[in-house]
């Protein structure tokens, strides 16, 4: 005989929590995709450019833009960070990741990630084709990009990648640190990738901020959907059992 059950104080409380972090999820979504159309608006009526030059110049010695502020050993790292948005880091991370997926038996959750950080090489290819924006010029001897400028690329992917890797992975890990660990190293990655693009002389800082933005809305977008999906039984549940699985009639 099934009894119902009201959800104890504990119960509605992770309730409210996980709804609250969907109203949040949301927010960000919404915002980014604002901050995105707005900042493409800015870009594309040449409101931006003297803010872009400033911040690029402010980087640099002003006798010499080749030559960047700060200790001798800040080139080389910026270099480094910067590849950990290029497309062959994040394809190995992605493919690691999958792996490890799949060791754990979670084709499902697999499949996702695939989808998601495919969706967002495309529109980030496809923004870049419908903007062409021309990249920067005020550094010598900067890298040579054959890509537009516009949104950063290294700045979509990483946000999309880290951003939705650790959006997902959040929702499959019961430990509370676990789940904060990984957002936080997300974000960590995700600013010092946009940075480094910047600081390298390769994109415009407003060519960055559009990657964060859209990058971010992007992957909370996925986080909502893997929620929705994981509450239907189509992507697997939470270790430990999602809170709304405990209330039962």
């Amino acid at each position: 005989m099934n009894i119902l059950r009201t959800p104890g104080p504990a119960t509605a409380w992770r309730l409210l929590k996980a709804e609250l972090g969907l109203l949040i999820a949301l927010l960000v979504v919404a915002g980014g995709l604002l901050a995105f159309l707005a900042l493409a608006g800015e870009v594309m009526e040449g409101e931006t450019a003297a803010f872009d030059r400033a911040v690029m110049l402010a980087l640099r010695h002003a006798d010499d833009p080749a030559v960047a502020l700060g200790p001798a050993w800040l080139p080389t790292v910026m270099r480094d960070l910067t590849a950990l948005g290029g497309v062959a880091v994040l394809t190995l991370i992605v493919l690691f990741t999958l792996a490890y997926l799949l060791l754990v038996r979670k084709r499902q959750a697999a499949l996702f990630v695939l989808v998601a950080v495919l969706g967002g090489l495309a529109i980030s290819n496809s923004l870049k084709v419908l903007f062409g924006r021309i990249r920067p010029d005020l550094v010598p001897g900067a890298p040579i990009e054959l890509s537009a400028s516009f949104p950063s690329g290294h700045t979509m992917l990483s946000a999309v990648t880290y951003l939705t890797l650790g959006a997902l992975l959040t929702r499959i890990e019961a430990d509370r640190r676990v789940r904060s660990f990984f957002v936080a190293v997300a974000v960590i990655l995700t600013l010092l990738v946009g940075c480094s693009r910047v600081f390298v002389g390769v994109h415009w800082p407003t060519d960055v901020l559009a990657g964060w933005s859209l990058g971010a809305a992007w992957a909370m977008l996925c986080w909502v959907l893997a929620l929705w999906l994981q509450r239907r039984g189509r992507i697997e549940p939470q270790q430990g059992g999602d809170a709304s699985s405990s209330i039962r009639t």
